[in-house]
C-alpha cells in the first residue's frame, strides 16, 4: 500500500511469517531485549530509569552511548549504584542474559547477531551512529521482541533505527523532550517514527515494567483470517479504517494487517481482537495510530545503492540526452517521507550538469499519508543522512541548519508532492521514469496487478520502471525488459491497452472491484453494433474535420474528412501535428493550441485562405480544450469553413476584398519568424557567454565545495568529540558527587571521633587537619600548604619528623606512645597512603588520647602488687578484672586457662554450680548475690581450701563499687598462717575445722 515504502527488507520478504526465525538450541536467549540509546545528559536519565526498574523482568538490557575512546568509562560503577541487576561492559561474542545490563565499551560499534553481541572498532573519522547501528541489528534479529528506548542526547542518532524497530513489530519508547537535559535525540526520534509511549524517565520505567511483565497475547497471527474468531472483528476493523481514512486495507495481505494489529494490542494490553476492535471504534486517535502503523515510512536516501548506480549509468543519462523542450517527467509512487524522490532528483541534477544541458524536470512524488507528504515537502532531514549520502552530495544539495539538513531550493523545485492512492486513483501519464518500491509486496495479488497496470499506463513509450527487490511484474513480464538481472529496473516494450478498462474509481468503490478481489478477471468490453458507423457518418456530413492532440502536439484521434487538414509526406511516419498540417496553418495552429493550454478556453483564428483546386477556400481554425479527460492537456483542433456573408461583412466586394488582409497576415507572420530567428541567434550567443561564465563559476564552486566538505567533516568530528566529552564529564560529575558525599561522611566521622588528625604530602606540606589537632601543633585555618616542620608542637616526641619521613620512604606504619607537656598520653600513629601521581606517597597522622588506658594500666599494676586474690565483677557477676595473685591461684588449682575464674567468666554462676555440693560455696553465692543486689553493705566469710600437701584457710571479702555501673570487688585472703599461730582459731573466735 502507498506509504509502506521501503520497509526493512528481511521483514518484507518474510511478511507472512508469524514470528522471527530464532535459533532453537540450548542456552539461546529468546526473551525480550530492551535497547536504550542515550548521549549527552543521558547518565541522569539512565540512573532514574534503572532505579525505578525491578531487577527480575526477565529482559536483557543493552545501553548504547556515545563514549570517548580516549577515556576509561566509569558507567558500570555509576549505573551499578542504581540497580540490583549486574552491570557489565560488553565483550565480543558475549551472550545476552536476562536481568543483566550490557554496556557498550568505549571506541566500539556494537551489533547483535543471534543472541550474541558483536563488537567492531569505531571508525576514526566520519559520522558514526552506534545507536542506529544497534537498533537496526536488533530489529533484524529480534523483530517484535525488541524494545527501543531513546533518552536525552544531542543530534539525531537513533532516528533511523527506531523506524526499523517499528517496521519489525517492536516497541518504541522515547523520553519527553521537556524532561530531557538535551532534547535533540528525543525530538528527532519522535518525528522519525511513531512512538508507543513518551514520558519522563520514571514514567518510561513504569511503562517498561508493565510491558515486560504483562503476558504476550500470542496466537492472533497464527489463526486463519477466514476463521470466525478473526474474520468478523477484522472485517469491522477494515470498515472503521476505510471510513476514517478512505483506504481499503482489505487489499493488504491479512498476515501483515494482523501482525500490525497484534503489535498495537501488545502496546495497549488488549487480550483479544474483539476488545481491540471496540477500543478502535471508540478512539479516533487509535484509528490514526493503526493507519500509520500499517503505513510505516521506512526509507532512506539511495537505498539499494546498486539500483541507483544502474539508474545513474544506463537510464538517466539517456533520458537527459533525449530530453526535448517539454522536459522529463517522473513518478515516485508511495514516496513516504520523500528520500527516494530526492535521491532521483539528485541523479537528474548531476546528469544535466555533467551533460551541460538544462531542461525542465518534474518529479511527481505521491503517497496516501498526508503527514508523510508534509514531512517530505519540508525537505528537512536529521544529520544521520550523512551516513547515507556522500559528503560531496551533502555539500551540493543540502544546507546544514542547527544539526539538520535542509534540501536545496534547486532540488526542491523539481518535485511536486501530492496525495494519491496507487490502487484507487487514476494514474499520471507520459512518465519517462516510474518508481514503486517495496509497497506492492504488502498487497493481495489482484491489488498488485491493478497497481502495476496503472503504473504501466502512466509510462511513455520506452520509459523505465523501478520496483523493490522482493517485487515482480507478474503477468506483465512480457511487456517489459529487465536492464540487469535482479536489478528490478525495467524498460517498457509495449503498452497494454486493456488498462483502459480499469475502473479508475478504485477497487473498493465498484462492483468490478469485488470481482477483482475474488481473484476473477476484468469483464470484457461488450461491442455495441452500429455505434462506430453512425458516428463516422455524422462526422463526415455534419461536423468539421477535427483532430485530437495531446499536450505534446501528438495526434491522438481523427474525426471526419481531414484531407484538407492533414498532409502526409514521404519518409518516416510521424504523429507530430506540426509536421502534418499545411505550411500556412502551422504557426496559426501552434498559437491556438498554446493559448488553449494556458487559458483553458476555446480559441478561434482569423479567416485563412487555402488553395482548393483551381480556386481558394476560406477556412478558420478552432481549438477547444477537452474537459473531463483523464489526460490533462488534450485539445481538439477543427477546420471550419467561413461563410461568404461573414467575409463580405469583413470587406465588401466579396473574396477579393479579403485577400489583402490574408496577405498582410501571412507577411506579418513571416516578419515575426525572421525576428524570432534573429532573437534566437542573439539568445544562442548569450547562452554561450553564460555557459562560459557558468564553467568559471562551477570551478569556483567546486573549490568552495571542497573547502566546505573539509569544514563539515571537521565539524562532525568536533560534534562527536563534544558529545563524548559531555558523557565523560557527566561520569566525572557523578564521581565528584560521590566523592563529595564520601568527603562529607569523612568530615562528620572526624568530628564525631574528635581525634586530632593531620594530613601531609610527600614534601611534608600540610594538606588538611581537624580542629582537634590545633592544641597540639598551634595550627589555624589558612595554614594549608605550609610545611609541618614550620610548626611547634606540644609533644615529647623529638623524632616526630624523622619518623614521618621514614614512613613516607618505606611505606610502613609507625606507632608510638608519647606524652604531651601537660602530662597527657597519646598514641601517635603515622599511616602512609598513595598520592595522586604515580609513585607519590602521602601520610596521615592521628593522635589518640590514651590517658584512660594508662590509668587502667596503673590500676592493674596496683592490684597486681597485692598478695590477696582480687577480682572485680559487674552487677551480673561476670568477672571484668583480676590481679596476678588471682591468676596464679587459678593456675595452681586446676584452671590455668581461666575458663571459669578468668575475665569474662561469670563468678556468680561458678559459685552457684559448686553450691550444689558444697555448703561454703552456697554461702559465698548467697553473700555475693546480696551485695550485688544491694541487700548487704558488705559480706565476708571464712572457708577452708586445703591443698594436697597442706591445709589452708581463706577469708572471702565482698564490697560493692560505689559507681553508677555498680558491681563489686571480691578478694580472697590467705589466713592459714594466722589460724596456725592462733592455735586453730578463726578471726571470729570459732574453731577451724579441717
Amino acid at each position: 500500500m502507498a506509504g509502506n515504502t521501503q520497509e526493512h527488507t528481511p521483514v518484507l520478504t518474510a511478511a507472512d511469517a508469524a514470528e522471527p526465525l530464532l535459533p532453537e538450541h540450548a542456552g539461546f536467549f529468546a526473551g525480550r531485549v530492551v535497547a536504550i540509546g542515550a548521549s549527552a545528559g543521558g547518565l541522569d536519565a539512565l540512573a532514574r530509569v534503572f532505579k525505578a526498574l525491578p531487577p527480575d523482568t526477565g529482559a536483557a538490557f543493552v545501553v548504547i552511548q556515545h563514549l570517548s575512546p580516549d577515556h576509561k568509562s566509569m558507567m558500570a560503577d555509576l549505573l551499578g549504584r542504581y540497580t540490583e541487576m549486574p552491570v557489565c561492559v560488553a565483550e565480543h561474542d558475549m551472550a545476552l542474559a536476562p536481568n543483566r545490563v550490557h554496556l557498550i565499551p568505549p571506541g566500539k560499534m556494537m551489533r547483535v547477531a543471534g543472541d550474541r553481541l558483536q563488537l567492531a572498532p569505531k571508525p576514526e573519522h566520519g559520522l558514526t551512529l552506534p545507536i542506529d547501528t544497534f537498533f537496526s541489528s536488533l530489529a533484524e534479529q529480534f523483530a517484535d521482541r525488541a524494545i527501543a528506548v531513546v533518552l536525552s542526547g544531542t543530534g539525531s542518532d537513533g532516528s533511523r533505527g527506531v523506524q526499523e524497530i517499528n517496521a519489525a513489530g517492536g516497541v518504541f519508547y522515547v523520553q519527553d523532550p521537556a524532561t530531557a537535559k538535551f532534547d535533540g535525540m528525543p525530538l528527532s526520534a519522535s518525528h522519525a517514527a511513531q512512538y508507543d509511549f513518551m514520558g519522563s524517565a520514571e514514567a518510561l520505567a513504569a511503562q517498561l515494567t508493565t510491558q515486560l511483565v504483562t503476558p504476550r497475547a500470542e496466537g492472533t497471527r497464527h489463526l486463519s483470517p477466514h476463521a470466525p474468531a478473526v474474520a468478523q472483528p477484522l472485517d469491522t476493523i477494515h470498515e472503521i479504517l476505510l471510513h476514517s481514512s478512505g483506504i481499503d486495507f482489505r487489499q493488504y495481505k491479512p498476515t501483515t494487517v494482523l501482525r500490525r494489529i497484534e503489535r498495537r494490542m501488545q502496546v495497549l494490553h488488549c487480550p483479544s481482537l474483539v476488545e481491540y476492535r471496540e477500543r478502535l471504534a471508540g478512539s479516533p486517535d487509535e484509528q490514526v495510530l493503526l493507519r500509520r502503523e500499517l503505513l510505516i515510512p521506512v526509507t532512506r536516501f539511495f537505498r539499494d545503492a546498486e539500483v541507483y548506480d544502474l539508474l545513474a549509468e544506463q537510464v538517466i543519462p539517456d533520458l537527459v540526452t533525449r530530453a526535448g523542450h517539454e522536459g522529463i517527467r517522473a513518478w515516485v509512487s508511495c514516496c513516504a517521507t520523500g528520500e527516494e524522490a530526492y535521491s532521483i532528483a539528485i541523479l537528474f541534477a548531476e546528469a544535466f550538469r555533467k551533460a551541460g544541458r538544462t531542461r525542465p524536470v518534474k518529479i511527481f512524488a505521491t503517497d496516501v499519508e498526508q503527514q508523510y507528504l508534509d514531512h517530505a515537502a519540508a525537505g528537512l532531514y536529521p544529520e544521520t543522512i550523512a551516513a547515507e549520502i556522500s559528503p560531496e552530495r551533502l555539500a551540493q544539495f543540502f544546507i546544514e541548519r542547527q544539526g539538520r539538513y535542509q534540501v536545496q531550493p534547486e532540488l526542491r523545485q523539481m518535485i511536486i508532492f501530492a496525495r494519491h492512492n496507487v490502487i484507487a486513483d487514476p494514474p499520471f501519464t507520459r512518465m519517462n521514469l516510474v518508481s514503486c518500491r517495496n509497497a506492492l509486496i504488502y498487497m493481495e495479488p489482484p491489488a498488485q496487478e491493478s497497481a502495476l497496470r496503472r503504473l504501466q499506463y502512466a509510462m511513455a513509450p520506452g520509459a523505465h520502471l523501478m520496483l523493490g527487490p522482493s517485487e515482480s511484474l507478474g503477468d506483465l513480464h512480457r511487456d517489459f525488459q529487465a536492464l540487469k538481472s535482479r536489478s528490478k529496473v525495467y524498460r517498457l516494450l509495449r503498452r497494454d491497452r486493456s488498462v483502459a478498462t480499469i475502473d479508475m474509481r478504485g477497487l473498493h468503490q465498484s462492483r468490478l472491484g469485488e470481482t477483482v478481489r475474488r481473484g476473477g478477471t476484468l469483464p470484457p468490453m461488450m461491442p455495441r453494433p452500429g455505434n462506430d458507423g453512425a458516428l463516422a457518418l455524422l462526422m463526415q456530413h455534419y461536423a468539421p474535420p477535427s483532430v485530437v492532440v495531446s499536450e505534446a502536439r501528438q495526434l491522438m484521434r481523427v474525426y471526419g474528412d481531414t484531407r484538407h487538414l492533414l498532409q502526409f509526406t514521404e519518409g518516416q511516419a510521424t504523429l507530430d501535428l506540426m509536421k502534418l498540417l499545411p505550411r500556412d496553418l502551422v504557426p496559426v495552429a501552434s498559437m491556438l493550441l498554446q493559448a488553449v493550454t494556458s487559458d483553458g478556453a476555446p480559441q478561434r483564428s482569423a479567416p485563412i485562405r487555402l488553395p482548393d483546386g483551381d480556386g481558394w477556400r476560406r477556412v478558420q481554425l478552432v481549438a477547444r480544450p477537452l474537459d473531463g479527460s483523464d489526460d490533462g492537456g488534450f485539445a481538439m483542433l477543427s477546420l471550419e469553413d467561413v461563410p461568404d456573408h461573414e467575409s463580405g461583412a469583413a470587406a465588401p466586394g466579396g473574396a477579393s476584398a479579403a485577400e489583402p488582409a490574408d496577405d498582410r497576415y501571412l507577411r506579418r507572420i513571416e516578419e515575426l519568424e525572421r525576428d524570432l530567428a534573429v532573437m534566437h541567434d542573439n539568445l544562442q550567443a548569450t547562452i554561450e557567454e553564460l555557459e562560459t561564465s557558468n564553467e568559471e563559476l562551477q570551478a569556483t564552486n567546486e573549490e568552495l565545495m571542497a573547502s566546505n566538505e573539509e569544514l563539515q567533516s571537521t565539524n562532525e568530528e568536533l560534534q562527536s568529540v563534544n558529545e563524548e566529552l559531555y558523557t565523560v564529564n557527566s561520569e566525572y560529575q557523578e564521581k565528584v558527587d560521590v566523592l563529595n558525599s564520601v568527603n562529607a561522611d569523612l568530615e562528620n566521622v572526624s568530628k564525631a571521633a574528635a581525634i586530632p588528625t593531620i594530613f601531609v604530602d610527600e614534601e611534608l606540606r600540610l594538606t588538611r587537619f581537624t580542629p582537634e589537632a590545633t592544641p597540639l601543633f598551634h595550627l589555624r585555618q589558612g595554614d594549608e600548604g605550609r610545611s609541618i616542620e614550620d610548626f611547634a608542637h606540644r609533644l615529647d616526641y623529638p623524632s616526630l619528623f624523622a619518623d614521618l619521613r621514614l614512613t613516607l620512604e618505606r611505606g610502613s606504619v609507625t606507632e608510638r606512645e608519647v606524652r604531651s607537656r601537660n602530662g597527657q598520653w597519646w598514641l601517635a600513629r603515622i599511616q602512609p597512603y598513595p598520592g595522586r601521581s604515580p609513585g607519590a606517597s602521602r601520610a596521615v597522622m592521628t593522635f589518640v588520647n590514651i590517658d584512660s588506658v594508662k590509668d587502667s594500666q596503673r590500676l592493674q599494676a596496683v592490684i597486681d602488687s597485692l598478695p590477696q586474690h582480687v577480682a572485680v565483677v559487674d552487677t551480673h557477676g561476670a568477672i571484668t578484672l583480676v590481679n596476678e595473685a588471682w591468676r596464679r591461684f587459678a593456675t595452681e588449682n586446676g584452671d590455668p586457662a581461666e575458663r571459669s575464674t578468668g575475665p569474662g567468666a561469670n563468678y556468680l554462676r561458678t559459685c552457684a554450680e559448686s553450691a550444689l555440693t558444697e555448703a561454703d560455696a552456697r554461702r559465698a553465692h548467697e553473700g555475693l548475690r546480696a551485695v550485688l543486689d544491694g541487700r548487704l553493705p558488705m559480706f565476708q566469710m571464712h572457708y577452708p581450701c586445703h591443698a594436697p600437701d597442706r591445709q589452708r584457710w581463706f577469708l572471702m571479702y565482698v564490697a560493692p563499687i560505689g559507681q553508677a555501673a555498680g558491681g563489686a570487688v571480691v578478694s580472697h585472703v590467705d589466713i592459714s598462717e594466722w589460724v596456725r599461730l592462733s592455735g586453730g582459731s578463726l578471726p571470729d573466735g570459732s574453731k577451724a575445722v579441717s
